[in-house]
C-alpha cells in the first residue's frame, strides 16, 4: 500500500510585541548580526528541504514590513494562540497533511532540530516538539527567599517548532478556549499525544535584551580574524618636505616615489591587502600606470578599506614603526594618527604610529631613505 504523501507546512508567528526585550522595534524586526530577526528565522524554513509552504502570522500594522519575506502574510490577532489560529485557518482548505508551529524569536533554529519534528510526524506520530531536559536544580522561592526545592527529573524546557497533525491541531485549536501557553497544551487538552524530539541550545528564544548578544553569538559563529603586514621602502630626493601618514612635514629632502611616496601609508595599505590576501599597491595601482602619478596614497588606503569592507571584514587596528634618522617623528604623530584614523573610520586608540631609527645603520642609518613596517587586524563582520 504506497504511504500518503506528507505536505508539511509552517505556520510563523511574528504578531508579538515584545515588550520585554526593552525599549525600541518588535524584536522580530530588529538586527542581529546583519540581518533582522525574522530574517533568519523564515530562512531556516525557506531553505528546508521538507517545508512546503510558510504562513507568516504578522501584527496588523506590520504587514507592511513584511514586503519581501515568502509565504503568506496572515494578520495575527490579540493573544499568542489566536494568532495561531489565524494561521492554521489559512491552510484549512489547502492539502496540508502536517503543520509545524514556530515563534519568531527563536531565530537560532538549525535544520536538524525542524528535521527531527517532521520524521517524527512522518513516523506517524500526531503531535512532536523539541525540548531539552532540566539540568540546573529547581527552587521554589518567595520574597527573595528559597523555600523549597523540585525535582527536575522528567522535567523539559520546550522550544518550537511544534509539529501536528494538521487536521487534528486545526480542530484542537477551534475548540480551545484560548489562554494556552503554547501548541502542545492546546494538543494535549484535545487529547493529542506529543513525542518530545531533540532540541538544541542554540535554539533559544529571544525575550530579553541581553539574548540579542547570546544569540548573535551563536549565528556569527567563529570570528574570523585576519593579520596582514606590508613592508616599504623610499629613497630621498630633493625636495621640501616628506609625507608620512598623510601629513606634509618640513624636511630638508624629499621621497622619491611614482605617487606622492607616503612609505608609512603604503605599508599600512599592503598590511590590510595582505590581511585580505589580495596582493599589494601595486596589483591594483600600477605604477606604470600614468593616473597615479603623484597621487595622494590616501587614494589607496581608502581603496583598501573599501575592499575590507565588501569582503566581509572590518579593521579592528593597525600599528605603523617609521624607520628613520630624521625628521623625527614623535611630535607629528598624534596628526598622523588622526589622519590615518579618519581615512580608515577608526578611533584614534585603534591607530598606532610610531619611529624608530637603525643606530645608524644600513641605508636609513645613512638617511638615503625611509623604512615603514606595518600590522593590520581584520575581524569579520
Amino acid at each position: 500500500m504506497t504511504k500518503p504523501l506528507q505536505k508539511t507546512a509552517v505556520v510563523i508567528v511574528a504578531a508579538g510585541r515584545g515588550t520585554r526585550a526593552g525599549p525600541g522595534a518588535p524584536k522580530q524586526w530588529r538586527q542581529l548580526a546583519g540581518k533582522r530577526v525574522i530574517d533568519w528565522t523564515v530562512t531556516a524554513f525557506e531553505t528546508h528541504p521538507e517545508i512546503d509552504e510558510i504562513i507568516l502570522v504578522l501584527h496588523p500594522d506590520d504587514m507592511h514590513l513584511g514586503n519581501g519575506l515568502p509565504g503568506k502574510h496572515v494578520s495575527g490577532g490579540t493573544t499568542r494562540d489566536s494568532s495561531v489560529k489565524n494561521g492554521l485557518e489559512a491552510l484549512a482548505n489547502s492539502d496540508t497533511t502536517h503543520v509545524l508551529i514556530h515563534d519568531v524569536a527563536r531565530a537560532g533554529i538549525d535544520a536538524l532540530t525542524i528535521s527531527n519534528v517532521v520524521s517524527a510526524l512522518a513516523n506517524g506520530a500526531k503531535g512532536a516538539a523539541p525540548a531539552l531536559p532540566v539540568t540546573d536544580a529547581l527552587w521554589q522561592g518567595e520574597d527573595g527567599a528559597v523555600t523549597g526545592t523540585r525535582s527536575r527529573e522528567k522535567l523539559f524546557r520546550a522550544q518550537t517548532p511544534q509539529g501536528f497533525d494538521f487536521k487534528a491541531i486545526l480542530a484542537a485549536h477551534r475548540a480551545h478556549s484560548g489562554g494556552a501557553a503554547d501548541d502542545v497544551e492546546v494538543a494535549r487538552a484535545a487529547g493529542l499525544d506529543v513525542t518530545i524530539t531533540e532540541g538544541s541550545e542554540s535554539n533559544l528564544k529571544i525575550t530579553t535584551a541581553e539574548d540579542f548578544a547570546r544569540l548573535e553569538t551563536h549565528l556569527r559563529g567563529t570570528m574570523d580574524v585576519r593579520l596582514g603586514n606590508g613592508f616599504d621602502v623610499h629613497a630621498f630626493e630633493n625636495g621640501d618636505h616628506v609625507v608620512l601618514c598623510g601629513v606634509r612635514i618640513p624636511h630638508d629632502k624629499a621621497l622619491k616615489g611614482h605617487s606622492d611616496a607616503d612609505v608609512g601609508m603604503h605599508a599600512v595599505t599592503d598590511a590590510i591587502y595582505g590581511a585580505l590576501a589580495q596582493g599589494d599597491i601595486g596589483r591594483h595601482f600600477p605604477p606604470s600606470e600614468m593616473a597615479w602619478k603623484d597621487a595622494d596614497s590616501a587614494i589607496f588606503l581608502e581603496h583598501a578599506v573599501k575592499l575590507a569592507d565588501k569582503m566581509g571584514f572590518k579593521i579592528s587596528n593597525i600599528d605603523c614603526t617609521l624607520i628613520c634618522e630624521q625628521p623625527k617623528i614623535g611630535p607629528h604623530a598624534p596628526a598622523m594618527m588622526a589622519r590615518m584614523g579618519e581615512i580608515m573610520g577608526l578611533e584614534e586608540n585603534r591607530v598606532s604610529i610610531k619611529a624608530t631609527t637603525s643606530e645608524k645603520l644600513g641605508f636609513t642609518g645613512r638617511e638615503e631613505g625611509i623604512a615603514a613596517i606595518a600590522t593590520a587586524t581584520l575581524v569579520s563582520k
